[in-house]
């Protein structure tokens, strides 16, 4: 691996990096926002990455995983959040939850111009390609509706309050089980989280005018 090679690596998880920080302070503003101070109360109301990582969430899995199943999820460490303190303990819960994901697509549509923008320097194309993808990646991974996933939390605004609480209590289980299919199904060659990801990342790709 040559020089230019590593500098643009080193580039990639740099930002996406930066990325997974902005999606775990995105749901601390968005609580924030709905009435619970419990973030801000923490020091989570900030961009300061110490305030945030998560040795192995934020740095070790991203690696592992993008290097050995070809697709990237991390965390920092979890927002304090008190959903009692949401006027409404369902929707709040689910927007808090949805505000992370969100800000994943944001900064792929803004590093999308970028990208436009900067179409006479590939190797600064081939870096701004590749977080773009990863961010959506790690946007519509984490809003697939599997606790502890922010899509469990999103499906759980539509929910009775009884099927609300039985499917969020899963949240332990389902790592695991979310896990044992990834790891399975890539040693298998089935790639079923890719299949369930890869179409709304392409589609959003298409409609930022990027190639597929």
């Amino acid at each position: 691996m040559n020089i230019s090679s590593l500098i643009s690596n080193a580039a990639i998880i740099v930002m996406v990096f930066y990325s997974i920080i902005i999606h775990e302070v995105s749901h601390a503003f968005a609580a924030f926002a709905l009435g619970d101070d419990s973030a801000q109360r923490a020091g989570r109301l900030s961009f300061n990455p110490k305030k945030h990582i998560d040795p192995f969430g934020t740095i070790i899995l991203p690696l592992l995983l993008f290097f050995s199943a070809g697709f990237v999820y991390g965390y920092a460490k979890p927002v304090p959040f008190n959903p009692y303190n949401f006027r409404n303990y369902k929707r709040d819960s689910g927007i808090t939850a949805l505000a992370g994901p969100v800000s994943n697509i944001l900064i792929a549509i803004l590093l999308s111009v970028l990208f436009h923008l900067s179409r006479s320097i590939p190797e600064l194309q081939l870096v701004l390609f590749n977080v773009i993808f990863l961010n959506l990646l790690l946007a519509f991974f984490n809003l697939i509706p599997v606790p502890p996933l922010d899509g469990s939390k999103v499906l759980g605004m539509f929910l009775s309050d009884q099927a609300y609480f039985k499917w969020t209590a899963q949240e332990r289980k389902g790592m695991l089980y979310l896990f044992a299919i990834i790891i399975g199904s890539n040693l298998l060659g089935l790639n079923l989280i890719g299949r369930i990801v890869q179409p709304p990342v392409f589609f959003l790709m298409r409609l930022m005018g990027l190639p597929v």
